[in-house]
C-alpha cells in the first residue's frame, strides 16, 4: 500500500502530538511493508507566522493533492485579538469545507484500564463504547448571514449567526449514521431541538424519513439537553449519535468524561474528495512544550486514517491494540494519571515510544499466527 499524508502539526501541543502519530504510522508501514510518505505543511496561528494567514495556499494544495491529512490542533491565544476570519480557527474551518469532509467520526472507548479516571462510578460506564457522527459543513458554524451590528457611535450592539440546514445535508449524515450502525449494535440515536428550532423539526423529519431505508436499524430522537443528561447518566445506552455541528461538537467533548480525558479521543471527518483526521481536543497552550501532552488520541486518529482512508482494517486495530497494552501496563500521561495504579507516569514522546513498542509487539504475534 502506497499512502501519500499531509500533516498539519498547528499549534500549541499540535506539533508534540503529531510527531508521535506519524511515528507510529512509520512503524506500521516498517511492519507490515507499506510505503507511507508525509509532506509537513503550516496552519493555523503558525501559518499566520510565517505566511501572514491561517491557511496558506500551498497548504491547501498540498492538502487536496494527497491521501489523507492529518492535523494536530488548531488555535493560539496571540491572535484572539484578530478578526474571525482571519484566526487560526478560520484556518480549520476553511479547509474542512475545502476537503469536502462533512461526516465527522469520533468514537468513545471506554477503556476498562482507565476506569479511575473517570468521576463516574465505574460500573456505571463500563462497557460503554459509541460513536458521534457529527455533521461539519453546515448549522451556526457555516449558515449565512453572520457578524456584528454597531450603533451610531461605532460601538457594537449586536451579533448574530445563521443556523441553517438542507434537506440534502441532513439525508447524507444520515445515511452514514444508519450504515455505521448496521456494522455495530444497529441502534441510532438523533440528537436535536425540535420543541424549539425549525432546522430541528426538518432534521427529525428527515431522518425519520431516511430511517426508512434501515429496517434493521432502530432509531430513537432525543432533545439535546436530555441527552446530555443521559450521556452521564446512562451512556451504555448509546450506540451511534447523531447530531447537527455544534450539538456534536459539545456532546462529544462532554463523552471524553466517559473515556477519562479528552486527550484520549481521535476524529475521522470523511465523505469529501481528501478524508481529515485530527485528535479531538485543543492546541492547549497551557502545557505546549512541555512534553505532557497525551498523544493518544493523535494516535488513535492515526489508525482511523488508516481504517477509513488507507482501508487497512488489521493494522488498524493493531494500533488500538498497542495502545490498550500500554495502558493495561499502568502507563499514564498527567492527564490521566490518578489512582494507585497509574504511577507509570510518562511525557508525550515516552508514551508515543510506548505505543510503538507494543506495535511491534503485536505485529509479531500476528506474523507468528499466519506463519503457522
Amino acid at each position: 500500500m502506497k499512502l501519500s499524508v499531509t500533516t498539519l502539526p498547528g499549534d500549541g501541543v499540535g506539533p508534540e502530538v503529531t510527531a508521535e502519530a506519524v511515528d507510529v504510522l512509520r512503524a506500521v508501514a516498517g511492519s507490515y511493508g507499506h510505503e507511507f510518505t508525509f509532506d509537513e505543511q503550516p496552519v493555523g496561528g503558525e501559518a499566520i507566522r510565517r505566511a501572514g494567514t491561517p491557511l496558506p495556499r500551498a497548504t491547501l494544495d498540498a492538502c487536496l493533492a494527497c491521501d489523507a491529512v492529518l492535523l494536530g490542533a488548531v488555535g493560539s491565544p496571540e491572535y484572539d485579538d484578530l478578526p474571525p476570519g482571519e484566526r487560526p480557527e478560520a484556518g480549520l474551518l476553511t479547509l474542512r469545507r475545502a476537503l469536502g469532509a462533512y461526516a465527522n467520526l469520533r468514537p468513545v472507548v471506554c477503556h476498562a484500564a482507565l476506569a479511575d479516571c473517570t468521576p463516574l462510578r465505574p460500573e456505571r460506564i463500563a462497557g460503554s463504547c459509541l460513536l458521534v457522527v457529527r455533521e461539519l459543513l453546515g448549522g451556526l458554524y457555516f449558515g449565512e448571514p453572520r457578524g456584528f451590528e454597531t450603533d451610531g457611535d461605532g460601538k457594537t450592539s449586536a451579533a448574530f449567526n445563521t443556523m441553517r440546514y438542507t434537506v440534502a445535508e441532513i439525508e447524507r449524515i444520515a445515511r452514514v449514521a444508519f450504515e455505521t450502525a448496521r456494522a455495530r449494535r444497529r441502534k441510532v440515536t438523533s440528537v436535536d431541538k425540535a420543541n424549539v428550532l425549525e432546522t430541528s423539526r426538518l432534521w427529525r423529519e428527515t431522518v425519520s424519513r431516511v430511517a426508512l431505508e434501515y429496517p434493521t436499524v432502530t432509531l430513537e430522537h432525543v432533545y439535546v439537553d436530555a441527552c446530555a443528561m443521559h450521556l452521564i447518566a446512562d451512556p451504555l445506552r448509546f450506540d451511534v449519535l447523531l447530531t447537527e455541528n455544534l450539538f456534536g461538537d459539545i456532546l462529544s467533548d462532554e463523552a471524553a468524561v466517559l473515556a477519562g480525558s479528552l486527550g484520549l479521543l481521535a476524529s475521522a471527518s470523511v465523505g469529501g474528495d481528501v478524508d481529515l483526521y485530527e485528535p479531538v481536543h485543543g492546541s492547549a497552550p497551557d502545557i505546549a512544550g512541555r512534553g505532557t501532552a497525551n498523544p493518544l488520541g493523535a494516535i488513535a486518529s492515526a489508525a482511523l486514517l488508516l481504517r477509513h482512508t488507507a482501508r487497512l482494517e488489521r493494522e488498524a486495530q493493531d494500533i488500538e491494540a498497542a495502545i490498550e497494552t500500554v495502558l493495561r501496563a499502568g502507563y499514564r500521561t498527567p492527564d490521566i494519571a490518578r489512582g494507585p495504579e497509574s504511577h507509570l507516569v510518562v511525557g508525550t514522546s515516552e508514551m508515543g515510544r510506548l505505543v510503538v513498542e507494543a506495535l511491534a509487539e503485536v505485529a509479531d504475534l500476528r506474523h507468528a499466527y499466519h506463519a503457522v
